[in-house]
């Protein structure tokens, strides 16, 4: 069963691994300590690496508003298409 991670829960675990990789652990090691796959920790290596908690906080937000203006524009778009169909007597 898949279990969704906050972003503050998983830049404390990348954290915690790399404690681990810094006393001379392997990625395995760390893996089985923070309780992830390998696949997983390198994911979450990719996308939050470097980033502190409040800047993920902040990307994720900025992900959720995108999403939610892509949607907006896609029914607009919608929409539009319509109403021009209709205009034209189309319909």
């Amino acid at each position: 069963m898949a279990r969704k991670h906050k972003p503050e829960e998983i830049i404390g675990k990348l954290r915690e691994a790399e404690i681990v990789l810094a006393q001379g652990g392997t990625v395995a090691d760390a893996c089985r300590r923070i309780g992830v796959t390998e696949q997983s920790y390198y994911r979450w290596r990719k996308e939050y690496g470097g980033l502190k908690m409040d800047q993920a906080r902040r990307m994720k937000d900025l992900e959720r508003e995108n999403a939610r203006l892509r949607q907006a524009v896609s029914d607009l778009t919608l929409d539009k298409m319509i109403l021009q169909e209709a205009a034209r007597g189309n319909y």
